[in-house]
């Protein structure tokens, strides 16, 4: 169901609420299970879905992450809800109904009893970067404090793990006792190598608990690596008064995105899989240099925005992006990312003006403070990779490292710092000169603190922005 309206006047009459009586045909039945039932999961993963010519077999069952409040939202409406594209020309409205169900993620029960099915072909993943609990050497960190939680709980066989790590092991143990066959894991985080990173999370995980789990997992279970970009911003009550006015009906849980949407994806399907490229989805054999091109292009240009933006006293992307001063760091990040990227078909010229057109659309607010957090994480794939890319080939690298002292700066003025080393950062922010730089680079990186030159490089960067102080 698509609707093409402009926003005009609300009607003056209660209007009905958005629920199974809008659903265009009979649900799809469950054949994908989601981790992460957020709105970037509704606006990429399920929108493609909705859009694959063989959506009527492919129904998601979509488990929130910390808390049950989305879930129980979308549950109201039969899973239904509207997608506004918001282009500089104006919105466009439609109703995506590939979401048959949305469960709380505590509900292990429901959890193990849909992965155990046979019929479901394909688990994904949005779970966020930090949420993989990877070490600075890129494996599970089973001493992370919720990862050993959880192991304490699988080894108990009493309770339910917390993690996403810990439910979904939990779920592919039952799999693997409902002798259910293979099936997919597609991770769709911001990772590099994704694919690789979720294996290495997942039976690391299993390993730590039961080796024959991780021995099955590796024999039944393929990892597909993914490239996705879609900009997201959190809804707010102005988009949910605009659908309401626009479409007639009340959605509490629509979602807001940018007109353009990319997938790109490398693996295997033993279970089968829906039509995505129908809806634009590219299957490529290496996908590492389109991975490179999104997360130093596109999430690397929107860290050094968020960190750099916010400190300038900015609140958006597009706000951050018209100060001439941010837009030159964004410029040069970009020269240096670009000189360490190959492929024949990355065209990374149209790629960066696209990318200065999606940024500049003031209609999309993308708040600087949702990209800040977890970017102890972030700037591991974001920034480090060119920094070293550029230093390994003689240069300085001095555009990558301006992220990294941004990020710094920034977890000392912020208000209220989200990261997975927040207090890590803040003994760090304690120390002075050298020693606070050396610290804090040794949270992102600490083969890069050994090194002096790197360290007194960033040293040198810290402050270019300003120390103003962030809004919470």
């Amino acid at each position: 169901m698509s609707i093409e309206l402009q926003s005009q006047a609300a009607p003056a009459v209660e209007l009905p609420r958005l629920n199974r009586s809008l659903r265009p045909s009979a649900k799809a039945p469950v054949r994908i299970v989601h981790l992460g039932l957020g709105a970037f999961h509704r606006s990429h993963q399920a929108w493609y879905t909705h859009q694959a010519g063989d959506a009527a077999d492919w129904g998601i069952a979509s488990f929130t992450g910390r808390r049950p409040d989305a879930a129980l939202a979308l549950a109201e409406q039969d899973g239904l809800y509207t997608v506004v594209e918001r282009a500089d020309s104006g919105d466009s409205f439609a109703v995506v109904s590939s979401i048959v169900e949305a469960v709380d993620g505590a509900d292990m029960q429901r959890l193990a009893a849909l992965v155990a099915a046979p019929a479901t072909a394909v688990i994904s993943l949005t779970i966020t970067e930090a949420a993989y609990r990877l070490g600075t050497d890129g494996h599970l960190d089973s001493t992370a404090p919720d990862v050993a939680a959880d192991l304490a709980l699988l080894a108990s066989g009493s309770g339910s793990p917390t993690t996403p790590l810990g439910r979904l092991v939990l779920a592919l143990a039952a799999r693997r006792a409902a002798v259910a066959g293979p099936l997919a894991v597609v991770c769709c985080d911001n990772l590099s190598n994704n694919g690789t990173v979720a294996h290495n999370a997942v039976v690391g995980l299993a390993g730590a608990w039961d080796a024959d789990l991780a021995g099955w997992i590796d024999a039944n279970v393929s990892f597909v690596s993914t490239s996705v970009d879609r900009i997201t911003p959190r809804t707010t009550d102005a988009d949910v008064a605009a659908v309401q006015a626009a479409c007639g009906y009340r959605d509490t849980s629509p979602v807001v995105a940018e007109p353009f949407s990319n997938w790109v994806l490398s693996g295997d399907f033993p279970a089968g899989r829906p039509r995505w490229e129908d809806a634009g989805a590219v299957f490529v054999a290496d996908i590492e240099p389109y991975e490179n091109r999104k997360l130093w292009l596109l999430n690397g240009a929107h860290s050094l925005l968020a960190y750099a933006g916010q400190l300038r006293g900015h609140t958006t992307v597009a706000q951050a992006l018209a100060d001439p001063l941010c837009l030159r760091a964004v410029e040069s990040f970009w020269d240096e990312a670009e000189a360490n990227l190959s492929g024949a078909d990355l065209q990374i010229p149209a790629y960066r003006a696209a990318l200065l057109a999606r940024f500049s659309n003031a209609r999309i607010a993308h708040h600087l403070a949702q990209i800040a957090m977890d970017g102890s994480t972030k700037l591991r794939m974001r920034a480090v990779p060119v920094l070293r890319a550029e230093r390994a080939a003689g240069r300085s690298g001095a555009a990558a490292a301006l992220m990294i002292a941004a990020w710094m700066d920034y977890s000392a003025a912020a208000a209220a710092f989200h990261d997975p080393l927040a207090e890590e950062a803040a003994a760090a922010n304690r120390l002075s000169g050298t020693e606070r730089i050396r610290a804090l680079l040794g949270l992102v990186d600490p083969a890069l603190a050994g090194d002096a030159a790197v360290v007194g490089l960033l040293e040198g960067l810290c402050g270019t922005f300003g120390e103003l102080a962030v809004a919470p």
